[in-house]
């Protein structure tokens, strides 16, 4: 008799455990916090963070025909203007400390499964040029969302993270009546700016000179990889869609640490490699902004001796829609030997005097 009653409790507690898990399985299924397998439901409020997880989904799922996309240095940009200046209806992916691989590799699962996108504005790290093309900065990866495959998807409906931290505000925000994320909202951030703050994070003073100021054979096939396999190859890839390419402008504090380190001839010889890579494609449009002085000598735009702030990310909106920064086969070279002779000359020291 206890054999039995035991037996019956073994089954119950076992029932038990699968409805659980069942029930937590269709919470993920129908909140669906990273839209892995629908769009959002109107009736529900969905709080839109973690890049690495959401930007597949909205991939997936949302309506869009332009996608912006880069590093942190895009986070700022809204679709809300961007849709202004170009009658589109954008979508932002932006994957913070990205290296060129993983934006490249979201970008072609994005445009393979929505034929209709028409434009891309894409922010191409300009530190990033002498980088080897398959360098990351991130080892893990919620790759179970950027397949097709349904039997790893356990690992999203049996997430303890996602239930708490995707499912359960999700369903908090709905009851408390607040509105979702807006993709203008959606990974942009607010700090503060100044040289003050730059100091913060950049020492003149600790500059590591101990670097290859030599652009050679090596670095120029450094560069051609990184572009080619990821950038020219999706453009290239998809001939209908136009690509609004830009090199951030980073601030003068950037510049006066390549000062520092003599390096600044090889990264604009990086450039010049990049740069006649990428008008090779006829639906690449390529800016650049490092001859806007007014911002990048300004310091109260950045928080960093790179980022700066949501303002400056709307006027490069601004810019591309006028044609403003515009690189073309027959300006190039004169607008890199403009940037090589005011870098080259510019007196760093007045910037902390």
């Amino acid at each position: 008799m206890e054999q039995k009653e035991a037996r019956k409790w073994f089954l119950k507690c076992i029932a038990i455990l699968i409805t659980a898990l069942l029930l937590i399985a269709f919470a993920v299924f129908f909140v669906d916090p990273y839209f892995h397998y629908h769009k959002p439901y109107s009736f529900l409020s969905y709080r839109l963070h973690d890049e690495r997880y959401t930007n597949d989904g909205i991939s997936r799922h949302f309506d869009f025909n332009a996608i912006i996309t880069g590093t942190s240095m895009t986070q700022n940009t809204k679709p809300s203007e961007m849709d202004a200046y170009f009658s589109t209806l954008s979508v932002k992916e932006p994957f913070p400390g990205a290296g060129y691989k993983e934006i490249a590799e979201n970008l072609d699962r994005a445009l393979s499964r929505n034929p209709n996108v028409s434009i891309v504005l894409w922010a191409v790290d300009y530190n990033g040029l002498l980088r080897d093309g398959d360098w990351q900065q991130y080892d893990s990866y919620p790759t179970y969302l950027y397949d097709d495959n349904p039997f790893n998807d356990a690992s999203y409906l049996f997430n303890k993270s996602i239930l708490y931290h995707g499912v359960l505000p999700n369903v908090a925000m709905t009851l408390l009546g607040e509105s979702s994320t807006t993709m203008d909202e959606y990974s942009s951030w607010e700090r503060e700016y100044g040289l003050d703050q730059i100091l913060a994070s950049y020492d003149r003073n600790h500059v590591n000179l101990n670097v290859s100021t030599t652009f050679g054979e090596e670095e120029y096939e450094t560069v051609t990889d990184t572009i080619t396999s990821n950038v020219t190859r999706i453009v290239n890839k998809y001939p209908d869609i136009t690509f609004y390419i830009f090199y951030p402008p980073y601030s003068i504090c950037y510049w006066d640490a390549q000062y520092l380190k003599g390096t600044i001839p090889k990264q604009l010889k990086a450039e010049q490699t990049a740069t006649e890579l990428l008008l090779e494609c006829p639906n690449v449009k390529l800016y650049n902004f490092f001859d806007q002085y007014d911002i990048i000598c300004n310091l109260d735009y950045y928080c960093d001796d790179g980022h700066y702030s949501a303002e400056i990310n709307s006027l490069i909106l601004k810019w591309i829609s006028e044609g403003t920064g515009l690189v073309t086969k027959e300006n190039y070279l004169e607008k890199i030997e403009t940037e090589k002779e005011f870098f080259l000359n510019y007196d760093y020291d007045s910037i902390y005097e």
